[in-house]
């Protein structure tokens, strides 16, 4: 009786399930700011309320609001996607635009 030992290459192989170069995953030493674009600091929310307040929306922001009102939200994904460049900014600026629609509407319903 002989105990046979598991076949193990001497090199990789290039078939199978764990086939090809082995590699290892990268890992970032620091986190880049891109990646911390959803982190905002007290400070930088309580300019840009500030400012928004004072300013109020851009046109084609007001646009976009007066679309969704009518209840064009898809037209108004759109207007805004081709103003900012991006599906992503688009459903973005989209939300935040609803968002503000509601906080006008909950200031409507508490002023009567």
């Amino acid at each position: 009786m002989s105990t046979k030992k598991p076949f193990v290459p001497k090199y990789d192989i290039s078939v199978g399930l764990h086939k090809g170069r082995k590699i290892e995953k990268f890992v970032p030493k620091r986190v880049r700011p891109t990646r911390r674009t959803e982190k905002k600091s007290k400070r930088v929310k309580f300019v840009r309320d500030l400012v928004r307040e004072i300013v109020g929306f851009m046109p084609y922001e007001r646009r976009a609001i007066e679309l969704m009102k009518v209840g064009r939200d898809k037209r108004a994904l759109k207007y805004v996607k081709a103003r900012l460049g991006s599906h992503q900014r688009g459903k973005k600026k989209r939300d935040e635009l609803q968002n503000a629609i509601t906080a006008q509407r909950k200031a409507q319903a508490q002023k009567q």
